[in-house]
């Protein structure tokens, strides 16, 4: 089935036209470094309707808004949870939550099973603001795959977990090996 027909009649899908597409190397030419722009350039696109319906309206940011729809779909998470299904460095979650924390949209509490752990939870506010964001964050995930079969899309996340699994990779002293490997030359020690 594709994913084409979860698509409303007033939104129909229209591939660009040849004059409105980048050129792109063939699959066969494509380096490297062509797939990384593709990559970036995809992320970029999909952040246009938050910047452009919800960021202002909402005065939230980017890593705000991540987090705060994160929490709606997992409740009760702790920061260093959030930081890893993200992939968002640990301070910028911790900046993210005190902002979130400041505007009354989430409240930290103790887990009552385990006293040192604190979870991150919606306020009423948080909520409200979770259920008027939500459906724009379904129609960006449903548009975004809404030329590919379910069959695509199945690969498309296979796909997806194996980059991810390669970024997150780390050798027996548990080191990253992503940056490991991205260190630039005569660079000995990590900066802060």
């Amino acid at each position: 089935m594709s994913y084409r027909k979860t698509m409303s009649n007033s939104s129909p899908l229209r591939k660009p036209s040849a004059s409105s597409k980048s050129p792109r190397p063939r699959a066969a030419e494509a380096s490297p470094a062509d797939t990384l722009h593709r990559v970036l350039r995809l992320a970029n696109k999909l952040m246009a309707p938050f910047s452009t319906y919800l960021e202002h309206r909402y005065k939230i940011s980017l890593n705000e808004f991540r987090l705060l729809m994160l929490i709606g779909r997992h409740p009760n998470s702790a920061s260093h949870e959030l930081a890893e299904m993200t992939g968002v460095n640990p301070m910028s979650v911790s900046r993210a939550v005190a902002a979130l924390q400041k505007h009354g949209r989430i409240a930290v509490e103790r887990d009552p099973g385990n006293k040192r752990r604190k979870t991150l939870i919606l306020t009423d506010e948080g909520q409200r603001l979770y259920g008027l964001m939500r459906p724009q964050t379904d129609k960006v995930a449903t548009y975004l795959v809404s030329a590919l079969a379910g069959q695509e899309v199945d690969m498309l996340n296979q796909y997806l977990d194996t980059l991810v699994d390669t970024l997150e990779a780390t050798d027996d002293s548990g080191n990253s090996r992503f940056l490991e490997f991205t260190r630039p030359d005569g660079d000995d020690e990590p900066t802060a």
